[in-house]
């Protein structure tokens, strides 16, 4: 059983940056892949980034690709997303995710899942 709680999400302007992180309860935290989807309203959730188990790969939808980073520290159970020139389609409720998978791009790849936090982009 793993816990997430994210945080680090806000109200950020156009072109602005923020970081998300999320912390993971448990031992065995690096087991899991680790991926980070978001949600905008109306709109289905959609998978944003993903880190292998030892953190050696990473993945990345194509429209965040050198502008987001991911990142992990197993020793603090904790994986990070840096957003960098955000824009204001970005604007969702953003959520991390653990796999039992190496990595995953599907929602259905990820079995626990945090609870989630708001980015908020403004024009």
């Amino acid at each position: 059983q793993v816990q997430l709680v994210e945080s680090g999400g806000g109200l950020v302007q156009a072109g602005g940056s923020l970081r998300l992180s999320c912390a993971a309860s448990g031992r065995t935290f690096s087991r899991y892949g680790l991926g980070w989807f978001r949600q905008a309203p109306g709109k289905e959730r959609e998978f944003v980034a993903a880190i292998s188990r030892s953190g050696g790969s990473t993945y990345y939808v194509d429209s965040v690709k050198g502008r987001f980073t991911i990142s992990r520290d197993n020793a603090k159970n904790t994986v990070y997303l840096q957003m960098n020139s955000l824009k204001p389609e970005e604007t969702a409720v953003y959520y991390c995710a653990a796999s039992d998978a190496n990595w995953g791009t599907r929602s259905r790849d990820y079995v626990y899942w945090g609870q989630g936090t708001q980015v908020t982009v403004s024009s």
